[in-house]
């Protein structure tokens, strides 16, 4: 089994997992603005999540002989660890019911600010529930004031998104002002950071949310990184047993067996969620069922490469808070960094926007980048 033990391996796995996992929701937001139900996209991203985990599992899970303290995956399947198990499916439970909610609430809120809001409840909860949890192994008097920069990063983020939409309401008075005068709209009523591309964009897209209030996207949002501030801490209690919950003798679960479980937890339950959101659809989108499914292959590439982009980035972030410490590997919940430029890029956000939500946005990634930085700084190393 190959188990990360420098600090440096840490890092890297970080900065790996911060890369994937601040990639996949851009790749998911793409299908729904493209017009794709988001069950089946996420019915498909399910398989390849899963799929992910069993290759960590047996690759880097049965490298090498095994131990009796430190036993390969396949040796530890069938051992009586079902106390660590039920850890780490609870922890796959919530975290595949906090993604599921993100599919939903990038439509209504944003993908930058939904992942600035998440983000910054998981690292607020769960990097404190973990710092105890791993009997305070990380500086406290670094990894603290990083938690309090992701704070002023959340402030200056609510901040963002009020300045882009009072924009989009300037420019949607100046549509309908040119409208009056000229009978019609603009030659460049399409192009990005525009209202018609806005509009244009409504009628497109799967999730419908002109008329809507923006605090169903809130509630969901919150709701979403309550769930994402659990499952790193049921993680962490699945793979070092902190409540002493297994017999004597019965060595800890594997990051990789670990992982293997979570995996297979978030699969059942977005499985079965979703096969019902199929027939009784949330949030007025259509009905659909699993023949429509079936034949849908419009996007469903990308989204098997969502599924790998998350699986493979929750497997990293756990190798490496299995050796620097699950408070530090917390860091990678600097993803909107990622989010956000992938917003830009490609669906145009803050596009055509005012220099004072510029002037936001630049303050809050870099207050991003200084709270991933205290974090990664904070790192101990696992006895």
């Amino acid at each position: 089994m190959y188990v990360v033990e420098s600090k440096g391996g840490a890092i890297v796995c970080m900065l790996l997992a911060l890369f994937f996992l601040g990639t996949w929701p851009a790749v998911m937001t793409l299908l729904e603005r493209r017009g794709r139900l988001p069950q089946h996209t996420y019915l498909d991203y399910s398989i390849t999540n899963l799929l992910a985990a069993v290759i960590i599992a047996l690759t880097f899970g049965e490298i090498g002989k095994g131990t009796p303290d430190s036993p390969n995956f396949f040796t530890q399947l069938a051992q009586d660890n079902w106390p660590s198990v039920l850890f780490a499916m609870a922890g796959g439970l919530v975290l595949s019911i906090g993604n599921l909610s993100t599919q939903y609430a990038w439509a209504f809120v944003g993908l930058s600010v939904t992942e600035v809001v998440t983000s910054s409840i998981t690292v607020v909860i769960g990097t404190t529930m973990n710092y105890y949890l791993d009997d305070k192994i990380n500086n406290a008097a670094i990894l603290f004031p990083g938690v309090g920069c992701f704070l002023v990063a959340v402030c200056l983020g609510s901040c963002v998104h009020a300045s882009n939409a009072a924009d989009n309401k300037e420019k949607l008075k100046r549509v309908r002002e040119n409208d009056v005068e000229n009978g019609s709209g603009s030659a460049e009523i399409a192009k990005a950071g525009t209202a018609g591309y806005l509009i244009e964009l409504e009628n497109r897209r799967a999730i419908k949310v002109f008329g809507k209030s923006t605090l169903i996207g809130l509630g969901i949002t919150f709701f979403a990184g309550i769930c994402f501030s659990l499952f790193s801490p049921a993680f962490n209690l699945a793979t070092n047993d902190q409540w002493h919950t297994l017999k004597e003798g019965v060595p800890h679960l594997s990051v990789y067996t670990s992982f293997f479980y979570f995996s297979v937890s978030c699969f059942v339950i977005a499985i079965i969620l979703n096969i019902i959101f199929l027939y009784h659809p949330v949030l007025n989108l259509p009905k659909s069922s699993l023949k429509a499914y079936l034949s849908d292959w419009n996007g469903r590439g990308w989204a098997f490469l969502a599924g790998f982009l998350c699986g493979f980035g929750n497997g990293l972030q756990f190798m490496g808070g299995e050796a620097a410490g699950y408070a530090a590997a917390d860091a990678v919940q600097a993803l909107p960094l990622v989010s956000t430029f992938w917003g830009i890029l490609l669906f145009g956000e803050y596009r055509k926007s005012s220099r004072r939500t510029y002037a936001l946005l630049c303050s809050m990634l870099c207050m991003f980048v200084v709270a991933v930085g205290v974090l990664m700084a904070s790192s101990g190393h696992r006895k």
